[in-house]
């Protein structure tokens, strides 16, 4: 059952370059990342909703109430990665975020494997892993100077709280996938898990999005541009559904540093793939040879820490 879990890490982290994708086709017909957000939330609330419903695993939410209160909160991690990318990308670059994000999902999954946070099985850290470790950051580290974006450098005292916000963002995401894993022992339904996890994420946007709507801080959302986007900008939120019930299903199998390892790797393939052809209607953009070796140095860390 272990060997499962490699390929669908990789598949899952790969989705989420089309929930990206997605997301910006939503965001430029609603006028809104934060209404774009939620809808995607949505759709991925009821295509897990319609799984539970299938699988006979709805009734498995009666237990809810009875189930640790923190628990039922993992959803609350997407929300805040969400509200974070917004904030970030104007300030530290989309690239640059994204490097210190992949920094943040390794170094909370190191800690998760080597002290048994959460729930997680603890695991020695040997020094192939830690290795691997660092070459996943380094891999990391290439992909960000490879993509040739010009900016103030990046560790400037304005900057330092934007780039802790960062860090702080990627560590939510594995610290998400324990939690649901929790959640998952008490309800004993992957998709209802997922569900709940949704449906908190999909909430704390909807509260997020009247407040910066009620405050001025975003524009009000019009949907008067749905009717011409194209049909897959609605698959983020089933991407998104994938990605998530993959991590809180195979982090207590193959441990938190290899399940975020693995759709780390997925997720750069795949942005590979998009930025060279194009694709989902993404600029065009030529691959250096520096990021191709950061992605190469990336799958070598992460083979390192699961097969060595």
């Amino acid at each position: 059952m272990e060997s499962i879990f490699v390929p669908a890490s990789l598949i899952a982290g790969s989705l989420l370059a089309v929930q990206a994708a997605a997301n910006t086709q939503l965001s430029k017909a609603t006028g809104s990342p934060f209404a774009a957000t939620t809808l995607q939330l949505s759709v991925g609330a009821g295509l897990l909703a319609v799984l539970a419903a299938a699988t006979g695993s709805l009734s498995a939410l009666i237990a809810l109430p009875h189930a640790t209160w923190w628990h039922v909160l993992g959803g609350m991690a997407s929300a805040f990665y969400v509200v974070a990318t917004i904030l970030l990308f104007p300030r530290l670059g989309a690239v640059v975020s994204v490097g210190l994000f992949i920094a943040g999902q390794m170094l909370a999954s190191l800690a998760l494997d080597s002290f048994g946070l959460l729930g997680v099985a603890r695991q020695t850290i040997a020094w192939n892993s830690w290795v691997g470790i660092l070459a996943v950051l380094a891999g990391a580290a290439a992909i960000v100077s490879g993509q040739g974006e010009s900016q103030r450098p990046i560790a400037s005292t304005g900057r330092l709280p934007w780039i802790a916000l960062a860090l702080t963002a990627g560590a939510v995401l594995p610290i998400q996938a324990a939690v649901n894993a929790l959640l998952r022992e008490e309800l004993h339904a992957p998709f209802a898990v997922g569900l709940t996890s949704f449906m908190v994420a999909m909430l704390s946007m909807v509260a997020m999005l009247a407040i910066t709507t009620a405050t001025g801080k975003s524009a009000r959302p019009t949907f008067a541009g749905l009717p011409k986007m194209p049909w897959w900008g609605w698959l983020g939120g089933v991407a998104g559904a994938i990605y998530v019930t993959t991590m809180f299903t195979a982090v207590p199998v193959i441990g938190a540093a290899a399940a975020t390892g693995f759709t780390v790797a997925g997720q750069q393939l795949a942005s590979v793939l998009v930025d060279r052809y194009g694709w989902l209607r993404l600029p065009q953009r030529p691959i250096t040879g520096l990021r191709l070796t950061g992605v190469v140095i990336l799958l070598l860390g992460v083979a390192v820490i699961k097969f060595l």
